[in-house]
């Protein structure tokens, strides 16, 4: 993590992992961990970082990603509330450094174990244990996902299935630049922005300043299942 920890946290009865977690796993974190808070666009960590801290989402979300040399983009998962970051875990198990980076999607709180204290209760709790297996397990499942998309679908279907699973219900609107959209699915604003003028030419979305509004979702959903 970028900043060191500066407050103690108050409260875990939000947090699912301690529902059936031990007393002694409760009282522990409760004297340990401490609360940190991140503003929009802050950024946690970055490729080569050492791994100083575990951290629970409390409030907001954390992207991760890759950057190349180009500066091209590839979002590989987002940490939410209650949620941990995978690469994190495996840093500090392995004594390695952070092979990605970390940014704030909004405001953000999490909070922090320190990394020898993650590892210590590794091996002291088997539900600590347990949680951190399972977590390593389902963010690992949606790592090859990306790794798939990014491999084997047209670029065309994942601007699409990303614009249908992102817009608001109702008005049928995405709030997203072109650049950011790019970053999302691994290409660059050049040709995203080619494909978005496309549909709007044919009808399908309309473009704004820092939004798109889907006009047709039943053809985008045609562009998504191959048949467009």
């Amino acid at each position: 993590m970028a900043s060191l920890p500066t407050t103690a946290p108050t409260s875990l009865e939000s947090i699912p992992l301690f529902r059936e977690a031990p007393e002694r796993l409760i009282r522990d974190f409760d004297r340990q961990a401490v609360r940190k808070q991140f503003e929009n666009g802050q950024l946690l960590a970055m490729e080569g970082d050492g791994c100083s801290y575990f951290h629970i989402v409390l409030k907001g979300a954390i992207r991760v990603y890759k950057s190349g040399e180009t500066g091209r983009e590839i979002t590989l998962y987002r940490v939410r509330p209650f949620e941990s970051c995978v690469l994190t875990v495996f840093c500090i198990l392995s004594y390695s450094q952070i092979p990605a980076f970390a940014v704030a999607e909004e405001e953000v709180e999490v909070a922090l174990v320190s990394a020898p204290t993650f590892r210590d209760w590794v091996h002291q709790y088997d539900h600590w244990r347990q949680f951190t297996f399972q977590m390593m397990s389902v963010r690992l499942a949606e790592i090859l996902h990306t790794i798939d998309r990014m491999a084997f679908q047209r670029l065309d279907v994942r601007v699409a299935a990303f614009l249908l699973s992102s817009r608001t219900t109702g008005d049928q609107i995405v709030q997203i630049t072109h650049e950011k959209l790019a970053s999302e699915v691994g290409s660059t604003r050049v040709v995203i922005s080619r494909i978005l003028e496309g549909w709007e030419r044919q009808g399908l979305i309309e473009l704004a300043r820092g939004r798109i509004r889907i006009r047709d979702a039943a053809a985008l959903g045609t562009v998504v299942d191959g048949i467009a």
